[in-house]
């Protein structure tokens, strides 16, 4: 039994087990709803990362989202920064190719040009040529005609003195030497150089014997050498003996002779393997010289002849010298002359500057009526003019 204040109840009664019954389903309902809520507690409590999570899945998605179509975007540009440089990779390649191809052309036309210059100058060399070989053609002519010339004694002894004329005209003066001058025992030297005593004038002869020489030259055999050499000892040795009598003449000429040859050849055959003719040359004071030695020959001679001219003009040049100190001295003494004028001038002008300075005070004290002033001067210095 269950007593609520004054009312008992029965357990057995069956309006107390159907209240019964309904508390307790009440009961069980309130336990479960507060199980409920406890378990939506827990459930919201753990939904709650769930849903931070999903919303940092959702901004995730969304930056995904914008990433994309930031990507989308870039590679827009991409691809037109990408057509862009194609374009200006394929102008530039082109303006590059019209370069090359410009440059090209240059080079070519250039090149055409030098071609063309070249073979020009190549035409004007092949014309030089041309003419060098007409020049060797008419050396070879002149050379044979030289040949004729030198074969002929007469003719060889003109081109001898030809030679010889060219080469005194160029080292001395005209008026020191005579072409073909005659000497007093008849014989004509064919340049005579008017040197002064010592050593006196001086012959040059310009004949050579050039067969022997010619037959040296053209020997084959030793036996032909030889009696060539013995021949042109013997030429030799008569012309210089000759010119020693014919042109060396005391008391009239120098006491030796020049003996010219035109030939370079010659000159070094004799001094080679002729030395006993050379050597005896010398002692006959007969000189053998070539073109080369007798410019050189000749050059002494001028420089002797210069000094001798030097020393006929000393006497005139000591009489300018005196003549030169006469008027030195002349001048010394009107210039003495001329300063003691000028002396006297400046002493003039300083006494004309006193008395115009004097003159000038004495026209302003009139100026000013001071005559108090005027009396102090000195009148005898007024009447004398001094001062």
């Amino acid at each position: 039994m269950i007593t609520i204040g004054q009312t008992t109840y029965t357990l057995d009664d069956p309006a107390v087990l159907a209240g019964l019954l309904g508390a307790a389903l009440a009961l069980l309902i309130v336990i479960l709803l507060i199980m409920a809520v406890r378990a939506a507690g827990r459930s919201a409590r753990m939904a709650e990362p769930l849903a931070q999570q999903l919303g940092t899945l959702g901004q995730r998605v969304q930056m995904l989202g914008d990433g994309q179509e930031r990507l989308a975007g870039g590679l827009h540009h991409v691809s037109e920064a990408q057509a862009q440089s194609q374009t200006a990779m394929l102008q530039l390649m082109e303006k590059r190719l019209a370069e090359v191809q410009t440059q090209i052309t240059d080079n070519l036309h250039g090149a055409s040009r030098r071609t063309a210059h070249s073979l020009g100058e190549l035409q004007e060399r092949l014309k030089t040529i041309d003419k060098a070989q007409e020049n060797i053609t008419k050396l070879s002519g002149d050379v044979l005609s030289l040949q004729d010339i030198l074969s002929n004694k007469q003719t060889r002894g003109a081109f001898g003195e030809i030679q010889l004329h060219d080469i005194v005209s160029k080292a001395l003066p005209s008026d020191s030497y005579t072409l073909q001058a005659t000497l007093s025992n008849g014989r004509r030297a064919d340049c005579l150089i008017h040197l002064p005593n010592p050593p006196g004038p001086i012959c040059i002869d310009s004949k050579f014997p050039l067969e022997a020489y010619e037959m040296l030259r053209r020997s084959e055999t030793k036996e032909q050498a030889n009696r060539a050499a013995q021949q042109m000892r013997l030429a030799v040795r008569k012309h210089i003996r000759d010119i020693a009598d014919r042109y060396i003449i005391e008391g009239e000429t120098a006491d030796g002779a020049l003996m010219f040859l035109p030939s370079e050849a010659v000159y070094a055959e004799l001094h080679a393997n002729f030395a006993e003719l050379v050597r005896e040359g010398f002692g006959l004071r007969v000189w053998i010289v070539s073109p080369t030695t007798c410019m050189a020959t000749l050059n002494t001679m001028r420089a002797i002849l210069k000094d001798a001219r030097m020393r006929e003009q000393a006497g005139a040049i000591r009489k300018e010298l005196g003549l030169l100190y006469a008027d030195v001295d002349r001048l010394g003494a009107r210039v003495e002359n001329l300063d003691r004028h000028f002396s006297q001038a400046a002493k003039d002008i300083s006494d004309i500057k006193i008395s115009a300075d004097k003159a000038g005070r004495r026209a302003r004290r009139l100026d000013n009526f001071d005559f108090e002033e005027l009396g102090t001067d000195d009148p005898a210095a007024a009447l004398t003019g001094k001062g």
